[in-house]
């Protein structure tokens, strides 16, 4: 509007002294620029339109992508956690109907061991790759041989192994490869790299374990038999929700992706790499991880600066477990009653106060999401009681983001513990409490 205003205007101004035609020739000469510059911006705006609606279209696309990814990620996630709970209802039910069988009773229970152990790697895995993403999971480096590290990934992968009847093969060099690391981080790397090998893997097949050094750095391949990762998905192997192996094109073998990303990540905070080769479905699959080796002088500062600790069986110890859930509490009491330790029980926070009155425990294991009073206020009432000052409180659930955990901290928890709990990690913990001296005994 305001060109064309301001083109009548320069017609109208024209130069008085012009005779009409050469006013009306004016006139028709600023008309055309006119035209001409209502055609551009008319081109223009329509070039911004349809670039508009190819952003849309864009944004549209991406977001039904996103709609399905996330409806496969779902759906996945349901089929990986109903793997385990499957073997668990039949193995409940068999122990029902064995009716004194105990052969047939113990042969359920490590159905049931052996399932749990992948449910509860399942669900660290998610927390653990949720950790690196936003930069919250610390290493705790130390000097390592790598023979320990990979025989404790062996042993975590003893029972599936064996389930499959798989067969394992290891070459360590005798000569120790000492690298910088967190033990059990890197004992993880290694557990994953097994169980996906026997993941993917027909029963009776063969998986190898090798470690050697390689000029400055130690090499560990872990090699498999199975159903090999299709060439173009090699890349894509160690993506984030990459369909499981790479697509290894049996369609029975599903997964998150979870676990071979973890092994990535891990390594690279480790300051290594990692490497997947195959040549193709059927063909079985090499992953390749390097790690730089300590030299001797780096070994020797490490071995001084970290003196061994010294374990001793621990005394028995008052313990309150507080949680609504019955069947959480009454087991965790079993296990650690006959561990030796003195238990008692509450389902509320309320009934916690109560009975702590009385019991006077010396570490307390709080629900943090109990009726009548959560475990926060239950955590927070307790601390003002002169007798539990001493009082070891310990935060159990189900939540484990490093938020959760920084608020359990603030609250005056001494740990974090994360459902469901490692009878083995707690007895630990136990021992550790007091080898610090932080239980007097009464």
């Amino acid at each position: 509007m305001a060109i064309t205003e301001e083109a009548m205007r320069s017609c109208v101004d024209s130069d008085a002294r012009l005779s009409r035609p050469e006013r009306f020739a004016a006139c028709e000469s600023e008309t055309d620029v006119l035209v001409r510059m209502l055609a551009a911006e008319r081109d223009q705006a329509q070039q911004e339109l349809l670039a508009a609606l190819r952003e849309r279209d864009r944004a549209r696309a991406q977001l039904s992508d996103a709609e399905r990814r996330h409806e496969s990620f779902l759906a996945t996630l349901a089929h990986e956690l109903r793997n385990p709970l499957a073997p668990i209802r039949s193995a409940l039910q068999l122990m029902r109907m064995a009716a004194g069988d105990e052969a047939t009773a113990l042969a359920a229970r490590t159905i049931i061991e052996r399932q749990l152990k992948q449910l509860v790697r399942f669900i660290d895995d998610l927390m653990d790759v949720s950790r690196i993403t936003h930069g919250q999971l610390e290493l705790r480096k130390e000097r390592v041989d790598l023979g320990t590290v990979i025989r404790l990934a062996v042993d975590s992968n003893h029972a599936l192994l064996e389930s499959r009847q798989q067969h394992l093969r290891i070459n360590v060099p005798a000569e120790p490869l000492y690298v910088e690391a967190d033990t059990t981080r890197l004992a993880q790397v290694f557990s994953n790299l097994l169980n996906n090998s026997a993941k993917f893997s027909d029963t009776h097949a063969e998986i190898t374990v090798r470690a050697y050094r390689e000029g400055g750095q130690a090499v560990v391949t872990v090699s498999d038999n199975g159903i090999g990762i299709e060439r173009d998905m090699l890349v894509r192997v160690f993506d984030l929700f990459a369909p499981a192996q790479g697509a290894r094109t049996v369609s029975s073998h599903t997964g998150l992706g979870v676990g071979l990303t973890l092994v990535k990540r891990l390594i690279e905070l480790h300051g290594g790499t990692v490497h997947a080769h195959s040549d193709g479905p059927g063909q079985g699959s090499v992953f390749t991880v390097r790690l730089d080796l300590l030299l001797a002088s780096e070994c020797d500062a490490m071995l001084t600066a970290s003196p061994a600790r010294t374990h001793t069986t621990h005394p028995r110890i008052r313990i309150l477990i507080a949680d609504d859930n019955y069947d959480a509490a009454q087991s965790l009491a079993l296990v650690l009653s006959m561990d030796g330790h003195e238990v008692c029980t509450a389902n509320d926070g309320a009934e916690a106060l109560e009975l702590a009155e009385q019991f006077r425990p010396q570490v307390v294991l709080l629900d943090l999401g109990m009726p009548k009073l959560d475990g926060y206020e239950t955590a927070r009432r307790l601390r003002q009681r002169p007798w539990a000052r001493s009082t070891r409180l310990f935060a159990v659930t189900g939540w484990g983001q490093e938020d959760d955990r920084q608020r359990t901290k603030q609250a005056g928890f001494h740990r974090h513990l994360v459902k469901p709990l490692d009878p083995e990690m707690l007895s630990e913990l136990l021992t550790q409490v007091l080898e610090d001296h932080e239980i007097v005994e009464k």
